[in-house]
Formats: structure tokens, sequence, C-alpha cells
């Protein structure tokens, strides 16, 4: 007995040992939604898992919702930059004016309805103009969601005409700048004030993905969700996944090679992919709660492209006027958003 429980302790510390010397490296990643939307599902908590797998356990990924870690959502770069994280998600468009460059993603019909594609061109974009702008953090992945579409109380937008009065969410000063455009009264706001603010009816509704109804409710708070037609999104929305330098430099070379591995196109593509996941599953819910699902006409889908360029127009005079060439930066977009929609 006593051989047996000497052989069984020293099996004991060995495991603790090994656990202890296989778990170098505890990096906490924060977001600011449901653990149970796309993002997080289909790629935040997989990436997370590669990490830890590639790494041989060396690195753990500690994914944290609904800002647990502090902080509110606009807030999340610096914290990231300070070192109060390790990581994160991003939306700089939830500062408006400290990233003027990215703005030209989110531009009303500058993308395809596919996450995917969307996101590989913001990858090309931001290599090109916007690793000056994130010089702060060590950038993983650049991306951006499905199409953005209308959900609000009521019934379903038919055409311009129903934006009038109406109080809308816009994620971002683009999309914003195109609600004021159609006649709506556009309410800045990040994604978690919106089912509260739907609720006490701050907002009649909103602009967002299919991918985000279900864990915002919007089956129970909201009526309709209306696109608009074709195969360019009405807006998007430009995301960075990133982390502190200092956490990425800490770790040896082999284990920065993991991080590498799960960085770039590859990860951007892969964070798009997950919205366009989520947006089947989203609109699948929405419909079986016997909300109303509506596309606005070809003929009203073009009298909105038409004030979508009034905004794009507005916004290269604003660029130049900041000293940025407002007109590249469109081309440049465009151009990275056209090389990658599928033939």
């Amino acid at each position: 007995m006593h051989t047996l429980s000497t052989a069984a302790l020293m099996a004991s510390l060995m495991l603790s040992a090994t656990s202890l010397a296989a778990q170098e490296y505890t990096l906490r990643f924060q977001h600011f939604v449901s653990p149970a939307s796309a993002n997080p599902t289909y790629f935040m908590q997989p990436w997370a898992d590669a990490i830890e797998e590639q790494s041989g356990g060396r690195i753990k990924v500690e994914l944290y919702p609904f800002m647990q870690l502090g902080g509110a959502a606009p807030s999340q770069y610096d914290l990231i930059a300070d070192g109060v994280i390790d990581g994160g998600w991003v939306i700089p468009g939830y500062e408006p004016n400290r990233f003027p460059e990215a703005e030209a993603l989110e531009l009303p019909f500058m993308t395809s309805k596919s996450g995917e594609e969307a996101s590989a061109a913001a990858w090309d974009f931001t290599q090109e103009y916007l690793m000056d702008d994130f010089a702060d953090v060590h950038v993983i992945a650049a991306h951006m969601h499905g199409p953005g579409l209308v959900h609000k109380r009521g019934g379903a937008i038919e055409s311009v005409e129903d934006f009038a009065g109406l109080k809308l969410r816009g994620p971002s000063r683009p999309a914003t700048l195109l609600l004021d455009k159609l006649g709506a009264t556009p309410i800045g706001m990040p994604v978690p004030a919106f089912p509260e603010a739907l609720a006490k009816g701050v907002v009649d509704g909103g602009v967002i993905t299919w991918e985000m109804s279900p864990s915002l409710k919007l089956d129970e708070l909201t009526d309709s969700h209306t696109d608009v037609a074709g195969d360019r999104a009405l807006y998007n929305l430009y995301f960075i996944w990133a982390m502190n330098k200092d956490s990425y430099d800490a770790l040896p070379a082999d284990l920065q090679a993991v991080i590498d591995a799960n960085s770039g196109e590859m990860a951007s593509r892969w964070a798009g992919r997950a919205h366009d996941t989520g947006d089947v599953v989203g609109k699948e819910l929405m419909d079986d709660a016997g909300n109303e699902i509506a596309e606005i006409s070809v003929a009203e889908t073009d009298r909105i492209k038409d004030l979508g360029a009034i905004v794009r127009s507005d916004w290269i005079a604003e660029m130049n006027d900041k000293g940025f060439d407002g007109a590249a930066l469109v081309e440049s977009a465009v151009a990275a958003v056209e090389s990658h929609i599928a033939q």
C-alpha cells in the first residue's frame, strides 16, 4: 500500500508540474456582445482553441464577453493599447473622427453582402492605409460583418419616404450620415445599448445585421426587418481583432509564430465568414418568430443608392479638407472590394 500510495503521489505531482509548465501564457481577450452571438461562436472561440492547440497548450486564451474586464465598448482600443487587457474586438467607428480613413469601407453600398469577401478587402485596405493608425496595437485581423439592414417596430420599409421621422440607431458615422440623408433621425450608439433603447422607445429601430438579431432579442423588440435589393450592402461596419503589443512581444518566437499563423487575410476571412454563418441563423429565427421579412424594390433601392452617392461625395470632400486624399481612399476601397468578389 505504501508503495502504491507513493507512486500515485509522484504521478500526481508530475502531472501537476507538467500542467503548470504547459500553460505558460494566459491571454485575456475581451469583447462587448453575447458569447452566443456569431463572431464569438464561429470565430473568437475557435480562434482561441486553435491558439491553445497549436501552441501545445502553452498559450491559453480567455474570452470575456460583455466588457467583463471593465470599460465600455468605445474604449476598447485604448484598453488593448494600454495593456489593461491582452487583446480584444474593436469597432474603430465607435470613436468618430479618430480613425477617419477606415470609414471608406463603411460608406453606403461599398461592400458586397458577403462578410467573408468584405473582410478580405478590409485586410487589404488595412495593410495599405491603416497600420499607422493602429500602431499602438498588434493587429491580428481586420474584418467586416455581413449586410446591415433596417429592423424596426411596425411594418417594413417600402420606400425612401418611409424613413421620414424614424429615430434609428446607427453604429458608425457613415451609417448615420446615410440615415440622415434618408430623412430619419439617426442616433449613434454601440450595440450593447440598442435593446434597452428599443424597449424604452428611445429609438423606433435601427440598422444592424441578421446575426446580431437573436442575441439582441429583436424578434421581440421589433416587428420587421428590411434589406435593400441587389448584391451590395446598405452599409457595413469595420472591426479589428487586436492584441497588446507588449503581450505579443513577450511571447517567444515560436509562440509568436502561432499567433501569426492565425492572423492576416486568413483570420480576417474567418471572422467575416462567422458573420455570414450567423446571418443565416439569425434570419431564420426572425422568420420563425413570425416577423416580417422584406426587401426594398430595385427602384427604391436605386433611390437610396443615389442618396448614398451624395454621402460618398460629401465624405470625399470632408476628407480632402482634413488633408487626406478622399477620392484615392474610396478608389482603393472599391478596388479592394472588387478584387475579392467571387466571380
